[in-house]
């Protein structure tokens, strides 16, 4: 069973940054595809940044590209969510996903079997 955690999430000024962490037990991260969504009240869970498996491609949600970059620390079992620029629309509580398989439609929340509890980000203005 892959267990995902995430930490890294608080209360940041607009234009300032936080980095998100999931930590990932059960499974070596290197072999999951792994995914970053949010989800702010009243609103529908969003794609936000995507690695995937072994080639480690990347790719993010139109609303985040230029600002969000995505890593993995393989010997610390850990994919890092990088949040530069933050806007007040960034506001919401964000997910880590993960899937043993190699991911094709990285944007659909149904590809993931295993996510984390989720971390609270809110910027103010």
């Amino acid at each position: 069973q892959v267990q995902l955690v995430e930490s890294g999430g608080g209360l940041v000024q607009v234009g300032g940054s936080l980095r998100l962490s999931c930590a990932a037990s059960g499974q070596t991260i290197g072999n999951l595809a792994v995914g970053w969504f949010r989800q702010a009240p009243g609103k529908e869970r969003e794609f936000v940044a995507f690695i995937n498996k072994n080639d480690g491609n990347t790719e993010f949600g139109d609303s985040v590209k230029g600002r969000f970059t995505i890593s993995k620390d393989n010997a610390k079992n850990t994919v890092y969510l990088q949040m530069n620029s933050l806007k007040p629309e960034d506001t919401a509580v964000y997910y880590c996903a993960a899937d043993r398989a190699w991911i094709a439609n990285y944007y659909a929340v149904y590809n993931y079997d295993y996510w984390g509890q989720g971390t609270q980000v809110t910027v103010s203005s």
